[in-house]
């Protein structure tokens, strides 16, 4: 009893803002298609367009491919389970290499078991990768994968791309939670019914 209340309470109020103001639209898009999860995809790879245009790095993901493995990213997934998600899971490899060139780094990228210094002055010593990664114990590929990290780590060029992609992300956190703050609240069902009303009187 104390829940319909509330929900019919909300439903006046709804309904009094919308006759006194015009929010009708803009809520009915937060209600619904405000930056859903194509339009944040569709922006994101319009920027990662840019960044392939300019010639900062190259790969063999699309522009669209490197916009999912963004949001797949925020959504927790791991390397593997992004490259399953653009259709290859042989691609994890290609999407690790990308996901560090945008600074999307994960706590593994630097667990290195060996001092960056170390390996700083053993690479700057004159001594080819192979023997590097001798002195070191590990394989040149992974060699070749901490170097990444830690070069990609100071690279600032795609900075002012990767701070819109991060303004784009936080956009999206803040529509879900929005979204979410309406579901649970009981104004979603509200606008729900006020809009059918307004149908049925239209």
């Amino acid at each position: 009893m104390r829940e319909d209340n509330k929900k019919k309470q909300l439903l006046e109020l709804f309904t009094t803002i919308t006759r006194k103001t015009k929010i009708v639209e803009p809520m009915k898009k937060i209600h619904g298609t405000l930056r859903d999860k194509d339009a944040i995809e569709r922006e994101i790879a319009l920027i990662m367009r840019e960044i392939l245009e300019q010639g900062h790095f190259k790969t063999k993901l699309t522009p669209r491919h490197l916009a999912k493995l963004v949001c797949s990213y925020y959504d927790g997934k791991n390397d593997t389970e992004i490259a399953r998600a653009l259709g290859d899971e042989k691609l994890s490899k290609t999407v690790a290499r990308a996901r560090v060139r945008l600074k999307l780094f994960r706590d593994l990228d630097f667990k290195m078991p060996f001092e960056r210094s170390v390996m700083h002055d053993l690479i700057n010593s004159g001594k080819t990768m192979k023997e590097v990664s001798e002195d070191l114990g590990v394989s040149p590929s992974t060699l070749r994968e901490y170097r990444h990290v830690i070069e990609q780590e100071g690279d600032n060029t795609l900075d002012p791309y990767l701070e819109r992609i991060r303004d784009v992300m936080e956009d999206r956190d803040l529509t879900e939670q929005m979204t979410r703050g309406l579901a649970n609240d009981g104004l979603s069902e509200a606008i729900d019914i006020t809009e059918a009303e307004m149908i049925d009187a239209s």
